[in-house]
């Protein structure tokens, strides 16, 4: 693998937004989510629960509810009272209209997908048209006291179930009329405080299931107005709660972080009578559950810690192997660092500023594992605060540490940074060229001297940046045969020959930047690229794919290598595709062209070209493990896989030099100590 000095970098202070809401696409293959500083994600099932979409938050913009209609759009809805729908290829607010009701709570689509229905704060349901472009206001229901909190349609579209404080009411679509009202409490005796319905589901057979601040999930017949079956699943609230497509599942979250699966099972075996029977608690969240979601395999949660946890049901496998894993998400599918090698700084990106910082530095060497102490501590230098409710979509700083750039929905940002001993200027480049934004990727060259920027469809603007501070647009590549989707990777030669950007349709497109013209594309393949970047000395594109493969493209020969078609052939290790974690960022060491360096959250990899794969039958151990291993098993154990996971979550890695590496890590622990306490619980022998 060979030795390297680590800086090991703790100090981003990233503290990641808790789920807000949940929304699968029906019969299709993506999730949508909400979070708490009202940024939107969409994971693709298919591409191995890859993040593939991120619309930054807007502190403006708050998002209560999210929901999917007329097949593929998706709309949301927040205390701002408007709704919006998303454009899924630029990646912003297409456009959004008034509610009219004040701040909305709860939104939600009718199954045909052709109307939305809203739950606001003045106790209004109002339902809007889905239209080609947008949506239009059809029409009020009956108005009742109180702010609609969760809403949910009957399959046939002919009611309504709506749920408040102390209160279900079912309302008649056509008439508009409320045409049940049921007290939640009316069976219980001497109850003081309200009763907060936070989740409400119309099953077909006319069933209406409700989870409430008692800690309840029930179940009720809505044309009698009777409790049929009441079920108290904890001492706190019961928060949200999601039922599956065939109606035979639900799962419900709590505020202490717990989540449960009830299901529809017969009194006794060959009975045809059912009852909903509590089969499976799970605890995989440390705060509230505040969004769950019901897919046809799987039972999805989000919560206040920031995860996002998919536990396949197992009954629903063909086979108990890696589809079955379970999965945690806390951190972006995407890079929020970047680095300046020669000038050593890293530039952190948070939702409304950045941070520049200088990495310390040693005299001292040592043995394998060993901790060096620093003779100059690591230095805060600068920090740049976005201006205005958008969040920050992408930054970028250059080689030599003289440029630092970023965009939001609206602005592009380019400042020239400026070292005098241990002073340090920041001035804003004035004129910079009008760009269609926002910007999706932005990318120094490694000489500094120019700067690439993804846009929408498919475009990529390149800028020549001037001493002594100022910059102009060069050219702006498009792909051939067009594009609907905005660029999301971009990677750039170190000879500044070569650019290969990655739209969301997941084509590779390679730019020629000596004649500014599009020189080839990369084979398609069916899944998302999570990572690309370009050998300094080969020219070879090397890529990353949410499915774990890897393939090495060269790019003056518009082929694949013959080391790329021996890795499709031989296959790659099993252990090695069914990690859960995406490879988010690769590199090279220019003094060893046959190392590839990437890494996930999880582990930090060395792949040596020059050494066979290993097959499956073969282990892919932790470096620190095989260091135990007496020299004769380890000769056995030589592959081109050399893994590291002494580093835990790692957000970034990166090559300072030859003998030098950045981690950057995010300890879970750190930034659950910045969270609200979550609700105390007492514990056996405690």
């Amino acid at each position: 693998m060979g030795e390297f000095e680590v800086h090991r970098v703790r100090f981003f202070g990233l503290v990641p937004a808790g789920v807000r809401c949940l929304a699968c696409q029906p019969r299709g293959a993506r999730l949508a989510l909400a979070r708490t500083d009202g940024a939107v994600e969409v994971y693709n099932f298919a591409a191995n629960y890859f993040q593939e979409k991120v619309i930054p938050g807007n502190e403006a913009r708050s998002v209560e509810a999210l929901c999917w209609a007329a097949g593929d759009r998706l709309f949301g809805a927040g205390l701002g009272g408007e709704i919006a729908e998303y454009d899924l290829s630029r990646l912003c607010v297409a456009h959004s209209v008034d509610g009219g009701g004040g701040p909305i709570w709860s939104m939600a689509a009718n199954s045909s997908g052709t109307q939305l229905a809203i739950g606001c704060e003045d106790g209004s349901i109002k339902l809007f048209q889905v239209v080609p472009g947008g949506i239009q206001f059809e029409r009020n229901l009956d108005r009742r006291k109180g702010r609609i909190l969760c809403l949910s349609w009957h399959p046939s579209d002919t009611h309504i179930a709506a749920g408040s404080i102390d209160v279900l009411r079912v309302f008649d679509v056509s008439s508009g009329q409320t045409v049940q009202r049921i007290m939640v409490n009316y069976h219980v005796h001497k109850v003081k405080r309200e009763c907060i319905v936070w989740g409400i589901a119309f099953l077909s057979s006319g069933t209406v299931v409700t989870s409430d601040s008692f800690g309840r999930v029930q179940f009720w017949d809505w044309e009698r107005g009777t409790l049929q079956e009441s079920h108290t699943v904890s001492t706190s609230a019961v928060l949200s709660l999601s039922v599956s497509e065939k109606e035979d599942s639900i799962i419900v979250g709590t505020s202490t972080g717990a989540t449960y699966q009830f299901q529809l099972l017969p009194v006794k075996t060959g009975s045809l009578e059912k009852r909903w029977v509590r089969t499976k608690p799970f605890q995989y969240h440390t705060h509230d559950v505040r969004a769950v979601a019901h897919s046809s395999t799987a039972l999805i949660s989000g919560g206040l810690d920031a995860q996002l946890v998919i536990r396949p049901l197992m009954e629903k496998m063909q086979k108990k192997g890696y589809e079955a894993a379970l999965r945690k998400f806390t951190f972006p599918h995407r890079r929020l660092v970047s680095c300046a090698r020669k000038a050593r700084l890293l530039l952190f990106q948070f939702s409304q500023h950045l941070e520049l910082w200088r990495l310390g530095s040693t005299d001292e060497t040592g043995k394998d594992g060993e901790v060096l102490p620093l003779c100059r501590m690591p230095e805060h230098l600068v920090q740049l605060k976005s201006k205005g409710p958008e969040h920050i979509y992408c930054s970028c700083v250059s080689p030599c540490g003289s440029w630092v750039t970023y965009s939001t929905a609206s602005r592009f940002h380019l400042y020239r940074v400026q070292y005098k001993g241990d002073s340090i200027s920041v001035k804003k480049v004035p004129k910079v060229p009008k760009l269609l934004l926002p910007a999706y990727q932005l990318q120094f060259s490694a000489d500094s001297g120019r700067l690439f920027i993804a846009s929408a469809r498919g475009s990529v603007h390149v800028l020549q940046l001037l001493e002594p501070g100022g910059c102009k647009h060069l050219h702006m590549f498009r792909p051939p045969s067009g594009c609907p989707e905005a660029v999301y990777l971009l990677a750039v030669s170190t000879d500044g020959h070569w650019l290969a950007a990655v739209g969301g349709d997941w084509a590779i497109h390679i730019y020629n930047l000596k004649c500014f013209k599009h020189h080839c594309t990369v084979p398609m393949y069916n899944c998302a690229v999570t990572a690309v970047a370009i050998h300094p000395v080969t020219n070879n594109l090397v890529i990353a794919y949410s499915d774990q493969q890897l393939f090495e493209f060269s790019i003056p020969e518009k082929q694949y290598t013959a080391w790329s078609r021996m890795v499709q052939n031989s296959g790659l290790h099993k252990a090695w595709l069914e990690r859960d974690s995406p490879i988010t960022h690769i590199t090279f060491n220019p003094k060893n062209p046959s190392h590839i360096l990437l890494h996930d959250i999880y582990m930090f990899c060395v792949l040596d070209k020059s050494l066979p794969l290993p097959d499956n039958s073969a282990l892919l151990m932790n470096q620190s493990t095989l260091k135990q291993l007496p020299e004769t098993a380890r000769q056995r154990q030589l592959h081109a896989f050399k893994i590291c996971k002494k580093f835990q979550p790692l957000l970034f890695a990166d090559l300072l030099d030859e003998n030098c590496l950045v981690m950057v890590e995010r300890p879970i622990m750190d930034f659950k100590t910045q969270l609200p306490l979550p609700i105390q619980q007492k514990k056996f022998g405690t």
